[in-house]
């Protein structure tokens, strides 16, 4: 099966054929925490969970923040199929220009057990908002640089007291949510 993989490091995109089994995706990446993301139209990429703790470098795919390695496949409804997207129109999503502000946020949360990814809720005005850590990281990413700093202060606060980081960024998702509201 036609599929591409990233090197996080090398910044190599490489077309690959790989056979898609049931532990493919985990021997890709040697571990077993992997997340699948639906960003690119009918493709999934798969990254390393681990990325963040591992320290590895961040990029994105269009707006999407990746971490680590990445293995590209085509999708069909729940098939894995031949990655249709063409190897130049790939790396022309692709960016390596991460922002401070992201590098620092990942440096502090290296160490605790954060999946960017991981759907959480947060309630707005009697609605369920179903949001995740790199929405507010995202967010925040955009605001004013006093913003910024409150952020990342009170995020290595949360750290160093290890308070559940999901939790904190709950917390920071709905103060995002209230600010947008208010603006």
């Amino acid at each position: 099966m036609k599929a591409y993989s990233i090197d996080s490091t090398t910044r190599e995109v490489k077309e690959i054929d790989i056979e898609m089994q049931a532990n493919t995706v985990y021997s890709f990446f040697n571990s077993i925490l992997t997340d699948e993301l639906s960003t690119l139209n009918k493709h999934t990429i798969h990254s390393d969970a681990d990325a963040v703790s591992k320290n590895m470098e961040p990029y994105f795919i269009g707006e999407q923040l990746i971490v680590g390695n990445a293995l590209i496949v085509g999708k069909d409804g729940l098939f894995d199929t031949d990655a249709s997207i063409l190897k130049d129109e790939l790396e022309s999503l692709i960016s390596y220009d991460v922002t401070p502000f992201y590098r620092q946020v990942l440096n502090l949360i290296k160490d605790t057990d954060i999946n960017l990814y991981k759907i959480f809720e947060v309630t707005k005005e009697e609605e369920d908002i179903k949001l995740n850590t790199e929405w507010v990281i995202y967010v925040f990413n955009m605001a004013d640089d006093r913003t910024k700093e409150y952020f990342l202060e009170e995020l290595q606060k949360a750290v160093e007291t290890k308070k559940d980081i999901t939790i904190h960024m709950q917390n920071m998702a709905i103060l995002a949510l209230n600010a947008t509201q208010n603006s």
